[in-house]
């Protein structure tokens, strides 16, 4: 088997372009990554995914490991055959979720004890359990087990977090075994805090992974703070490296993260928000559910080659919305899922023509022109 592997070919300023090699295929980065929580992205064949140019789907451990449970999936061939997707797979370690439950869980050194959003059943996940599971579901890109850090947090809870992460990080490193064509990512924490996130990423470095990720972002602190964590959490991981920024994000999110050296992205945002008639566009979000589009001829974007855009109006996706129809989910989804996949190929062309500047003055003026003027 082919080992897992890294290379930048292009740089602009702080933004890099690249691939990450996996025996699955390969993943053109910047990368952003559709979310398949439940072995699905919500509204979306396998096929239909891949159409809109991603080339590696997220799946979901928590989620997984309740239902139908990751030895079901092992016994049946694995994530990628249970789910018919050929490309690589990265799977989040699960803390998210279970940090989430707040009331429902119980955090010790061990790991997480907690009971089921399904049936109250209660199980045990830490950084042992979490890197079996995800091995059971056979991910190409595996994520260490840690807490995800609430915000706002001061700065003295901050750091017990992020200590209690990097132990388990080190136990997920060990856990984890010698695998190779598979990676392990492991995770950067330091809420806010700038000393916290080079202790951090120090620690995470001592113990060598595959991958690093930057979590504890887009947890409610607001764009802006967020971006002045991004203005040196990348450059505190290795270079040769792919940094991944969890849970993020909106578009023009991605844009100026992509400026700030991240190379790969995950969010529901453009899945959900299809299921809720909002679609992302380069003027844009559109509500499709407004009634100034009920006799509207014309597409969401006529420069979009997605199947939403080539064959309906907005006339009809506003109509099969309000009606509760799944096509408008299908559809929907499908170009947001494209926009995002345009968005991505267009920051990796401009950082190969060194002209993401242009690049990304071209995108903030699209979307301050804005839906209502005429396309």
């Amino acid at each position: 088997m082919s080992h897992f592997s890294f290379e930048i070919d292009s740089r602009d300023g702080l933004a890099r372009r690249g691939r990450i090699v996996t025996p699955r295929g390969a993943i053109a980065t910047p990368a952003f990554m559709p979310v398949g929580t439940a072995g699905t992205v919500k509204a979306m064949l396998p096929g239909s995914v891949a159409a809109t140019g991603a080339d590696i789907v997220l799946g979901n451990t928590y989620h997984l490991m309740l239902r139908p449970g990751a030895r079901r999936i092992a016994d049946l061939g694995g994530l990628h055959r249970f789910m018919n997707w050929d490309g690589p797979i990265l799977t989040d370690s699960g803390g998210y979720q279970v940090m989430s439950l707040a009331a429902l869980r119980r955090i010790s050194e061990d790991g997480v004890r907690f009971r089921s959003h399904i049936d109250g059943s209660e199980h045990m996940l830490g950084p042992e359990s979490s890197m079996e599971i995800q091995a059971l579901l056979g991910a190409d890109i595996v994520m260490a087990f840690d807490e995800c850090t609430p915000f706002p947090a001061e700065e003295g809870v901050a750091a017990e977090s992020m200590r209690l992460s990097m132990r388990w990080a080190r136990r997920s490193r060990e856990a984890f075994g010698d695998r190779p064509g598979y990676a392990l990512f492991g995770i950067q924490q330091g809420s806010i805090f700038t000393d916290l996130r080079e202790e951090s990423s120090k620690s995470l470095q001592e113990i060598g992974f595959e991958g690093y990720a930057i979590g504890g972002l887009a947890v409610g602190e607001g764009q802006a703070r967020m971006f002045e964590v991004l203005d040196t959490a990348p450059g505190m991981l290795p270079d040769d490296r792919p940094r991944y920024l969890m849970g993020v994000g909106k578009p023009d999110d991605l844009v100026g993260a992509v400026a700030r050296g991240v190379d790969m992205f995950d969010c529901v945002l453009p899945s959900r928000s299809g299921r809720t008639g909002q679609a992302f566009t380069r003027r844009g979000v559109v509500n499709i559910r407004n009634a100034r589009h009920r006799a509207d001829p014309r597409p969401l974007d006529p420069d979009c080659a997605c199947p939403a855009c080539r064959g309906y109006s907005r006339a009809y996706l506003h109509h099969v919305n309000k009606a509760g129809e799944i096509i408008a989910s299908m559809l929907l989804t499908w170009h947001n899922l494209h926009y995002y996949q345009q968005l991505m190929a267009g920051l990796r062309d401009a950082i190969g023509a060194g002209t993401l500047a242009r690049f990304t003055t071209a995108f903030r003026a699209g979307q301050a022109e804005g839906d209502l003027a005429p396309l």
